[in-house]
């Protein structure tokens, strides 16, 4: 089997995992395992891979996404207890309070807790700044919580342009210069994405504002809204620990500074977090047990998927060696197939295509294999007509980062989704189009400022 019907087959598996998760016939978990475990059969039969092979991929894979999982299980559980406690009902009150009614100083605030939050690069540890404080405040107010996601990450893709985040400092990587040198370069566009990012949250104030959105917004006036909010406050009664209020906040504090701290694993903060502070709070064991089984299902549901995520990033993205001999993965067979059918009349414009196609591409390509794997032959389909390399370069980071965080190949994805509460094929639909028009709106700037050539 060649390379060209591997990349073939890798496509055709990544639109069947689309078109099902949009249609709803299954869970994502299911989509991941199933469909890349059937192409994983087809190029064993073809030769492509033995089965020793693939088990060797599926085994990398998981090293990828276990330490998200544990993060995301442990994660779950402290902002569960936490709430449960009642902590964030008092900084909630805090943040009506400062806001009032007002539905668009919500979307802005949420886009400015992200901005901040993604100045260490760590999409993981934004998504859980962001979402556990905005989360009850959305549904407060009767908000959608794929507009929360899509500020958050609208405001993270630009964020992610720093020199220190990954994306940044593997493009400088392959062009073989200084990541802030490169960060120097892209600054004006990452200026110039702040402030659409502030844009889009209030755009997004007045479209949820349209829809009723609001304290006493026309959606609160239902029955099922008023349902909910009595349920949610008969089921805190028991649980609440109002005493506890600043022990439960320097806990937090401290579990947040211990992840931006960066010396221990990201899923260590939480498991130290979920240790002390259901042992304070819940002295006696039987509603420890409530406590934990109460949050149990969404965090084992999140758990399947990332496995699931683990079997397709092995089976996609991985690499073996057979004789010390890398076989190019699924993803590199991709590439290569993508820069075969590009018409060398658009060759001319390669940055311009690249940076119209990178939004659609991230759905199917992780960042690994799209700055190692992509970028070096785009950078050499460039030099044949007389392309520098680092307009290639910037193009395909400042779109790719726009739509980092919709890509189902990013683990901190299918964290962001699992803590607010969303379907992935719900975020994406309601992000895509946002985001695609976003990176276009930021590739014009950096044409118009002589970044990118036309």
């Amino acid at each position: 089997m060649n390379q060209v019907t591997v990349g073939i087959l890798g496509f055709l598996t990544i639109i069947a995992i689309v078109v099902t998760l949009f249609k709803s016939k299954t869970l994502p978990s299911i989509a991941f395992i199933l469909f890349p475990s059937i192409l994983a059969l087809i190029l064993v039969f073809g030769g492509y891979y033995t089965f020793k092979d693939v088990a060797s991929l599926i085994k990398d894979g998981f090293k990828s996404t276990g330490p998200t999982a544990a993060l995301f299980v442990f994660s779950v559980l402290f902002f569960g207890i936490m709430t449960d406690a009642g902590l964030f009902d008092v900084i909630i009150g805090k943040l009506m309070k400062l806001v009032g009614d007002n539905v668009i100083g919500v979307t802005v605030m949420t886009a400015i807790i992200a901005i901040i939050g993604h100045l260490d690069g760590g999409g993981a540890s934004t998504f859980l700044i962001v979402v556990p404080a905005m989360l009850p405040v959305y549904k407060k107010m009767h908000m959608r919580k794929t507009s929360l996601l899509r500020i958050a990450v609208l405001a993270m893709g630009v964020l992610n342009l720093m020199p220190w985040a990954g994306p940044t400092m593997r493009a400088a990587s392959v062009l073989g210069m200084e990541a802030g040198q490169l960060w120097n370069k892209l600054l004006p566009i990452q200026v110039f994405g702040i402030v659409l990012a502030l844009a889009h949250a209030v755009l997004t104030g007045i479209q949820e504002k349209a829809r009723g959105a609001g304290l006493n917004g026309k959606l609160a006036q239902t029955e099922e809204a008023i349902e909910v909010e009595a349920g949610q406050e008969g089921q805190l009664g028991e649980l609440a620990r109002p005493k506890l209020f600043f022990f439960n906040m320097i806990l937090t504090i401290a579990v947040i500074a211990m992840l931006i701290w960066d010396v221990f694993p990201s899923y260590v903060p939480f498991m130290l977090g979920v240790g002390i502070s259901i042992l304070v709070n819940y002295t006696d064991i039987k509603l420890q047990k409530k406590v934990l089984n109460s949050h149990a299902v969404p965090a084992l549901m999140m758990c399947t998927t990332l496995m699931g995520a683990a079997l397709l990033m092995g089976i996609l993205v991985k690499t073996v060696k057979v004789d010390d001999v890398a076989i190019p993965s699924v993803v590199s067979c991709m590439s290569a197939l993508i820069t075969m059918v590009l018409p060398a009349a658009l060759g001319a414009h390669l940055p311009l295509v690249i940076g119209i196609l990178s939004v659609p591409l991230a759905l199917a390509f992780d960042t690994d294999s799209y700055f190692y794997g992509m970028l070096p032959v785009m950078i050499s389909i460039g030099e044949g007509f007389g392309i520098p390399a680092l307009p290639i370069a910037i193009s395909m980071a400042v779109c790719r980062n726009c739509a980092t965080f919709i890509s189902p190949m990013v683990p901190a994805t299918l964290l962001g989704v699992g803590l607010a509460e969303v379907d992935i094929k719900d975020h994406i639909r309601s992000s895509f189009f946002y985001v695609w028009g976003f990176s276009f709106l930021c590739m014009i700037f950096a044409i118009l400022v002589g970044i990118i050539p036309a």
